[in-house]
């Protein structure tokens, strides 16, 4: 027995020093971190539903920018306002790159937006962008949409008649409408079974991402191939996906009208055409399909989660709720359809909603970024192939950007006189949104603008119209997330939406 030990302790350092002689040799210098073990990596000491946290911890010891290993691959994790906003802003084109999430892979085959890369990702985000924008992203016509779609939203509610419900399908199927008039060029009835499924299996999606066994997948891909899991289930929901989006994209093929393009799809099978002589093309049925389901998922999950989790902070803080019922009905009053144009004059609104996001924290790893070539980054070599985690989660809660950076506080975002201030360190939209997404930088958000637009108006909407509780009073409401890997999904509760 002591004799495998002593063998093990010797095998043991014997890596170690192989790992720091060809870092020598190599004469890479990176960042410091906790010391790791072979194979696994510092996964033993790391909080597995809760990374981002022992993340954080560790700074304090190694500093902000620090090497940790997920297994055998090697991450650098940045932290802080001033680390994230040098690397991803001031050195954006060094970090533009998107890792190759093996579980996204594994469902995609590495086509689409979010996680390309080198000139698919150029041609795709440059064409998307376009696409959307004559569509109306951003503009009035996306607007109406918003508000049009929020009508049937108010009605959900109304029809609810003041008793106990799940708002997470009810606000997923209004957010997901808007999205679909984009890419789909239709909105789908609140019953659509088909509709249903699909919003459904978004949910199951990012929930599974965000459990300790999705970031399992994605540390050791090829071993969970072999075992059982819910990431079984989950390859085959995404296939029913698929199917759906195959039968939309094949009804656009057979109503394309080359000088009427009526959304995003039929831009895309026009692009097509053109290109189909193109043995280089980036524009082809695999793109097409990967770059619609990161449309999709990101358009509804991300939004509608941060619009339910408001509510829940409103029932939490029923004096907050009660202060912007009374800015709207001064500036709006409850008959009027609220506009981009009022946000200006609902300041104290305003501040609320960007606090919602500051402290939902939705992506707190953000979409993890990649060295594709070797980078020079604050006295450090990061050597290419390198995993790194700007930590979106450190910027939201940074001491030195946020007075209050563990409460929910709306007075981060108004100035002395009650007006609303902006904070630099406001990055919802960092480049950890499932669109690709910080608010600046080579991987900014692509549907930023639609997003603000609807986050906006939807929570206006829903509180000019209702007062919302919860069947055990605010105190039975714990804001803390019930699952933190990927993403920070809020707990589920019922609310009750009382007519004004």
């Amino acid at each position: 027995m002591e004799l495998s030990s002593s063998l093990v302790l010797v095998l043991f350092l014997a890596v170690l020093m192989l790992v720091r002689w060809k870092r020598k040799a190599s004469g890479l210098s990176l960042p410091p971190g906790p010391l790791a073990l072979p194979l696994i990596g510092n996964l033993p000491i790391m909080d597995k539903r809760a990374p981002f946290k022992s993340f954080l911890k560790w700074s304090k010891t190694y500093g902000p920018v620090m090497t940790v290993y997920l297994g055998l691959q090697r991450t650098v994790v940045l932290v802080g306002y001033d680390t994230v906003k040098e690397a991803l802003v001031d050195h954006a084109e060094d970090f533009k790159g998107r890792a190759p999430i093996p579980f996204l892979h594994r469902l995609l085959g590495g086509y689409g937006l979010t996680i390309s890369n080198g000139d698919r990702w150029h041609q795709l985000r440059r064409f998307t962008l376009t696409t959307l924008r004559d569509f109306g992203m951003g503009r009035k016509r996306m607007e109406e949409w918003i508000q049009e779609e929020s009508r049937h939203l108010v009605k959900s509610f109304e029809e609810t008649k003041s008793t106990p419900v799940e708002p997470n399908f009810i606000l997923s199927r209004t957010v997901s409408n808007v999205i679909c008039s984009l890419v789909f060029g239709q909105r789908f009835d609140y019953e659509d079974k088909n509709f249903q499924h699909m919003l459904q299996i978004i949910s199951r999606l990012l929930r599974f991402v965000s459990s300790p066994l999705g970031q399992l997948y994605n540390i050791f891909p090829k071993l969970m191939q072999f075992l059982p899991g819910r990431h079984h289930d989950m390859f085959r929901e995404v296939e029913d996906m698929k199917a759906f989006i195959m039968t939309k994209i094949k009804e656009h093929e057979q109503n394309l009208d080359l000088n009427d393009p009526k959304d995003y799809i039929d831009c895309f099978l026009m692009r097509l055409k053109q290109e189909k002589h193109n043995p280089d093309t980036e524009f082809h049925k695999d793109n097409m399909m990967g770059t619609v389901i990161n449309l999709f998922v990101a358009g509804t999950e991300t939004t509608s989660t941060t619009i339910r989790y408001a509510l829940l902070l409103m029932i939490k803080h029923p004096h907050i709720q009660e202060q912007i019922q009374r800015e709207i009905d001064q500036v709006i009053g409850q008959n009027k359809i609220p506009t981009m144009d009022d946000r200006k004059s609902l300041p104290f609104t305003d501040a609320v909603i960007h606090e919602v996001q500051r402290f939902l924290d939705i992506i707190p790893l953000n979409v993890p970024h990649y060295a594709t070539h070797d980078i020079s980054f604050r006295g450090y070599v990061i050597p290419k192939d390198t995993v790194i985690l700007p930590l979106l989660h450190s910027v939201l809660r940074d001491e030195k950007q946020w007075e209050t950076p563990w409460t929910f506080n709306p007075e981060h975002f108004l100035d002395a006189n009650g007006n609303f201030k902006k904070n630099p360190a406001f990055f919802p939209f960092s480049a950890g949104c499932f669109m690709s997404c910080i608010s600046a930088g080579k991987r900014s958000c692509v549907g930023e603008s639609l997003a603000r637009m609807e986050i906006f108006l939807f929570i206006v909407s829903l509180l000019q119209r209702f007062s919302f509780s919860s069947p055990k009073g605010p105190d039975a409401i714990d804001p803390s997330p019930e699952l933190s890997g990927f993403a920070n999904m809020p707990r589920l509760y019922d609310i009750i939406a009382t007519p004004r």
